[in-house]
């Protein structure tokens, strides 16, 4: 049976590449972090690896049973490979983990290096609290000194990050890598569309190779959805459901807190309304979200500090997207309704596609930071005051979180036909007279899917150059 398709990872698997090459030529071992959201990819980026590289590999994945059952696992997945120590471990039970680790990498050579995968490390250590010290021993005693590359994987990204934090067992002998998700530009080339459907559908499928790959060749938004809402077990409608459920803990009202932003809500005390959370809780409960990167606090973007004006947004678009439409549509797939969810989405897509799309287009104008056109910003952002009367979608400057000087203001109208026009640069000029640290030689910049209407702007960006940007 054919391996299913591998899409947009190219400059990844060629780093993976490289650290295995290494650890060839050099004969002595590498320990890799790799992390990222669930269902990014990050299992089948390694899986690709192996079976393009040819090496001998053990591929473990934790699962959350107790120790001893961990480790029987783990010994299980010795036998199953082809590596030279599958025989002992195929003859009986192998004592220890500090056993079970040397034992993997028995046999290691610069002809033939072994790569040691435990995936879901988190799981494993919740399972086994020791395992990091455990790890740290065979590595400094063993593993570095033969050619092994051991690939340590887990999608908890605050967990990840701190097993590289000083007084941490493995402090100093991890590299890390991050997989992100794929951008807009691997995503349209991926589906075969052109650059204004590419940000649509990476407005409803986020970086996720999973869906991307149920999004059939050249095929609109719509009628994707259409198909994929005919099933209540389409992974557009799952993967979100399953996404909450490993990564929130419910003891902290997190789903709550996390719908509540999902349904636009962006303030502190209207999420504290909408959640139905004291101010305590909620703190503790965005801290946590943030944490875990599922959500983003931003403050206003300017000369002067607005600490109490932060707002709170959801930082995958398809979990974005999910929350909105999916999260409530699911009983209505269910009874075989999925065109009355489609109607929804089509008629609430204007407002949502307008406010989902300006994460996007402020990460691929950072992408294009520093560049002449922009001055001399090296940062980007958005400023909105107390009362909402003014709200700039792009504020650029030469700090981050802030900037004395404001090198540039900006305005994105993402509307279906009418351009970006000479009312639409007014309001900005109106805005940026208003914006500390701004002044009249602050440079325009406009971002428009359906293009422009003025030559009055400093810089004007067509979704070509959005996407080109996030490539």
């Amino acid at each position: 049976m054919p391996r299913p398709q591998f899409v947009g990872r190219d400059a990844e698997l060629a780093r993976l590449q490289g650290h295995l090459d290494d650890v060839a030529a050099s004969g002595t071992g590498k320990m890799l972090a790799l992390r990222g959201r669930r269902q990014i990819g990050k299992s089948r980026l390694v899986q690709e690896l192996i079976a393009r590289s040819g090496a001998k590999a053990i591929f473990y994945t934790a699962s959350k049973q107790g120790e001893e059952a961990e480790l029987a696992s783990f010994s299980a997945q010795i036998a199953m490979s082809a590596t030279n120590a599958s025989a002992v471990a195929a003859a009986g039970p192998i004592g220890s983990w500090e056993a079970a680790l040397t034992l993997a990498a028995s046999g290691a050579s610069q002809a033939e290096p072994i790569v040691i995968v435990i995936d879901e490390l988190p799981f494993l250590i919740e399972s086994v609290p020791s395992i990091e010290a455990i790890i740290q021993k065979q590595w400094d005693r063993v593993l570095e000194s033969q050619a092994v590359l051991l690939i340590l994987i887990g999608s908890d990204i605050s967990m990840m990050q701190g097993l590289t934090e000083y007084g941490r067992p493995l402090y100093g002998r991890l590299l890390e890598m991050t997989i992100g998700p794929l951008s807009p530009a691997a995503i349209g080339d991926l589906l075969g569309l052109a650059p204004a459907a590419a940000l649509d559908a990476y407005m409803v499928i986020g970086g996720f190779p999973r869906l991307a790959q149920i999004w059939r060749r050249g095929e609109d938004i719509w009628r994707f959805l259409a198909r994929e809402l005919e099933s209540p077990e389409s992974p557009l409608l799952v993967l979100g459901e399953r996404t909450l459920a490993a990564e929130l803990p419910a003891e902290m009202k997190a789903r709550d807190v996390l719908e509540a932003i999902g349904a636009g809500e962006r303030a502190f005390s209207t999420i504290a309304q909408r959640a139905k959370v004291s101010s305590r809780t909620l703190e503790t409960t965005l801290a946590s979200l943030a944490a875990k990167r599922v959500i983003d606090r931003t403050l206003p973007y300017s000369s002067r500090p607005h600490p109490k004006l932060s707002r709170y947004h959801v930082c995958d678009p398809y979990l974005r997207f999910w929350l909105l439409f999916m999260r409530a549509g699911i009983p209505i797939v269910e009874r075989g309704r999925g065109d009355v969810v489609l109607h929804q989405i089509r008629e609430s897509w204007g407002p949502f596609s307008g406010r989902a799309i300006e994460p996007l287009i402020r990460q691929a104008v950072q992408s294009m930071l520093p560049e002449q056109l922009f001055g001399d910003a090296q940062f980007v952002g958005s400023y909105w005051n107390r009362d909402g009367s003014i709200e700039i979608d792009l504020v650029g400057g030469r700090a981050a979180g802030g900037s004395d000087r404001i090198d540039f203001v900006g305005s994105i109208k993402w509307r279906s036909r009418a351009k970006l026009d000479e009312s639409d640069v007014e309001r900005l000029i109106a805005h940026r007279e208003m914006l500390p640290g701004a002044d009249a030689d602050t440079l325009l910049v406009g971002v428009s899917r359906t293009g422009f209407a003025t030559e009055r702007l400093d810089v004007a960006l067509g979704v070509e150059g959005i996407v080109g940007a996030g490539g």
